[in-house]
Order: structure tokens, then sequence, then C-alpha cells
């Protein structure tokens, strides 16, 4: 029997649209190994302590994959365990939703840019001179 208040991993997610928070409770309830041991909410979002890292990684990616966002994983070490002398680490996954989709025409830098793709990073072409350009999640904050 695993303690209910046991985590692996947090997933911070920023900005989270219902439709994204009801598809990871989804995919908690159709794994009988993992569960959320507690939420967080925040002024821009909501932590999610997950009892899995490896879940939390493979949901990282499902989330990406299904939702526009930036994605940022990191680990921070947590203990040494004592039989087999190896490092635990705790995982952090950040999923900060940008709600883009093909088509969409956003301001960047005094320029009216519409989003042909968004990835990694968002492509887009420039309304006025159609020259392509790559923008960063970040700088679109």
């Amino acid at each position: 029997m695993v303690n209910n208040q046991y985590f692996e991993g947090v997933l911070q997610l920023r900005d989270p649209t219902q439709q994204i928070i009801d598809y990871i409770e989804e995919e908690v309830s159709s794994n009988k190994k993992v569960h959320i041991a507690k939420s967080v909410r925040h002024k821009r979002g909501i932590d999610l302590y997950i009892s899995s890292n490896k879940f939390l990684k493979d949901l990282g990616k499902k989330l990406k994959k299904k939702f526009t966002g930036e994605l940022i994983y990191s680990n921070t070490l947590f203990t040494r365990n004592k039989f087999t002398s190896k490092d635990v680490y705790r995982g952090c996954v950040l999923f900060r939703h940008v709600p883009l989709k093909k088509g969409d025409v956003i301001s960047y830098k005094g320029d009216e840019i519409e989003v042909i793709y968004a990835g990694k990073e968002i492509l887009g072409r420039n309304v006025r001179t159609s020259e392509k350009i790559h923008i960063k999640f970040d700088k679109l904050r």
C-alpha cells in the first residue's frame, strides 16, 4: 500500500483550460498505478503532485502533442538511496498553455503575424511582408 501523500514529481500547469485539466484527470484515472497526491492552486494555474516520474514525463509529451504551449522539464536532487547509493530525483514538468492555432493572427513587435504552425516554437508569416518568422513561446509573454 502506497502512502497517498507520496509523490515523485510535480506537473505545473499555467493558464490551463478546463479541457486540459479534464484530460489530465482522465489520463491519471486510467492508470491504476498513478495518483495525484495533492493539488495546489496558484494565481495563473495549478500544481499537481504526481506519484510517478515516468508517467509525469509521458504526460508532458502527451500534453504538448494535444495542446499548444511551452513544455519545460527539470529535475531536482531529492535524496540518495541508501541501499543502491543512487541519486533519487524529483521531476518537474511545466506546461504553459498558449491558446493558438493555425490561422490565428497575433501582434509581435508591432507586426501582425499569421500563425502557420505552433509546435516547439511558433512559425508565422508577417501579414504585410509575407516574410516567415520563428517565435519562441517565452517571447510572447
